[in-house]
């Protein structure tokens, strides 16, 4: 990476904050870092200089809730003019104990990836990233079940109950957590980070040749402001427990090098979701087979009403 350049989102801490450090540790020529606040990401950029001895960070505002935050996001790396090689789409939130939405009838969770899609479809509209561009976005592991406190709905059975069978409905149901959705925490953001695994599969099939995008669950890493909005059990009762069984937690910055690890696979495994073996929640990553993940059906729906509700598309060839 010493000559190429990555964009991180949600940089000012936590995960991202661990991810631009590895960036520039490996030798990226420059690594754009974004959050909220311009003045909170500039002093991040000091720290980051500080802490690395290194000038390769470089200052954008982004709020994902914001479309208009996105658009002058995107405009202005228009002005800059340089493509991007390599996209993390870190920024995430676990759901508050009680149901919050964003300014755009959003459910919390479910924000960050209306917003990348956003940024994401943005950039590939200016052709802002390189021809072999790498975009990852943060996944997690309840997306492929199995996770204590954390389950999915079902999607299939929730369309036909309430639907009429149409998928595409159902998911934007689960986006705004409206009608016929009853909001659980810990379920809301297992379907988030499920419809995230979709959308990754179906951006894959619309990609140019050359570009990947991949899902990277980061896998435990507690000791981040990730949980600031969980709930009493899985704050105080769940990690507390899992802290305490060996190899089930990391360190910031061991779980941010899986997003690097996934930055240099091929093509091959473009639209693929990676995560811990099954019952571990750190070690190696390796590509989630499970059939649910699988579903073209579920995988189009999502990409649909993500594409609906952040009323952003890009045009190309049906996949």
């Amino acid at each position: 990476m010493k000559h190429s350049i990555a964009l991180v989102t949600g940089s000012t801490s936590g995960l991202g904050y661990a991810a631009a450090l590895l960036l520039a540790k490996e030798g990226c020529g420059e690594i754009i870092v974004t959050g909220r606040s311009l003045a909170r990401v500039q002093q991040t950029v000091a720290e980051l200089g500080a802490e690395t001895k290194n000038q390769v960070f470089t200052p954008l505002e982004l709020d994902l809730d914001s479309s208009s935050s996105v658009q002058s996001a995107v405009a202005e790396l228009v002005k800059r003019g340089k493509p991007i090689d390599f996209l993390l789409l870190n920024a995430g939130l676990v759901p508050f104990k009680k149901r919050a939405l964003t300014a755009s009838g959003i459910e919390a969770s479910q924000g960050p990836l209306i917003g990348h899609h956003q940024l994401t479809v943005g950039l590939l509209s200016a052709n802002l990233l390189s021809p072999n561009a790498r975009i990852v976005i943060a996944g997690a592991e309840p997306a492929r079940g199995g996770v204590p406190m954390f389950k999915y709905t079902d999607l299939p059975a929730f369309a036909a109950k309430y639907f009429q069978g149409d998928r595409t409905v159902a998911v934007e149901a689960l986006i705004h957590n409206g009608p016929n959705v009853k909001y659980v925490a810990n379920t809301a953001y297992a379907d988030a980070k499920l419809i995230v695994a979709w959308w990754v599969a179906a951006l894959a099939r619309r990609l140019p040749s050359g570009m990947a995008v991949y899902a990277v669950s980061p896998g435990g890493a507690t000791d981040t402001k990730v949980v600031r909005s969980a709930g009493w059990a899985l704050k105080h009762i769940f990690i507390p427990v899992v802290n305490l069984i060996p190899g089930m937690n990391q360190t910031p910055e061991t779980a941010a090098s899986r997003y690097l690890q996934a930055s240099e696979f091929g093509t091959d495994a473009s639209g693929q979701f990676f995560a811990s073996a099954k019952g571990k929640f750190s070690g190696p990553i390796e590509v989630q087979l499970q059939p649910h993940l699988y579903d073209r059906a579920s995988q189009e729906a999502a990409w649909k009403a993500v594409v609906k509700v952040s009323g952003v598309d890009f045009p190309t060839q049906h996949p």
